[in-house]
């Protein structure tokens, strides 16, 4: 399986994703609009599909990225400085939703604070 993500800018959203996701570059693919995988080869690959014009209204997407919870500071920060921003924190240490230069979403979530 892989992920596709519709984008008009891959390189402005691709440094979000590898950051957010904890993931690297394919082997000798490392441009700025190469997939990218997961290092432990336990995750989908990531590919970035060019758009010629924008669709707010489809092909949007949301990803949960569930990491342990002293990972979360460390993965937000990454995902922050690759050019993302935060939305939301209201419900951390649960989750925070963080969302790329699109607006295309990720969470990144813990075990932390899922009783309340």
């Amino acid at each position: 399986m892989e992920i596709a993500i519709d984008a008009l800018n891959i390189a402005g959203i691709r440094p979000f994703w590898k950051a957010v996701l904890g993931y690297t570059d394919e082997a000798g693919a490392e441009g700025a609009e190469d997939p990218l995988v997961d290092p432990l080869r336990q995750g989908p690959a990531i590919w970035f599909q060019q758009m010629d014009l924008a669709r707010p209204q489809r092909n949007r997407i949301h990803l949960d990225v569930s990491v342990p919870h002293d990972e979360a500071p460390r993965r937000i920060e990454a995902a922050l400085a690759a050019g993302g921003r935060l939305v939301s924190a209201t419900r951390a240490p649960a989750f925070w939703v963080l969302a790329d230069r699109e607006g295309n979403e990720a969470c990144v979530t813990t075990w932390q604070g899922r009783d309340n």
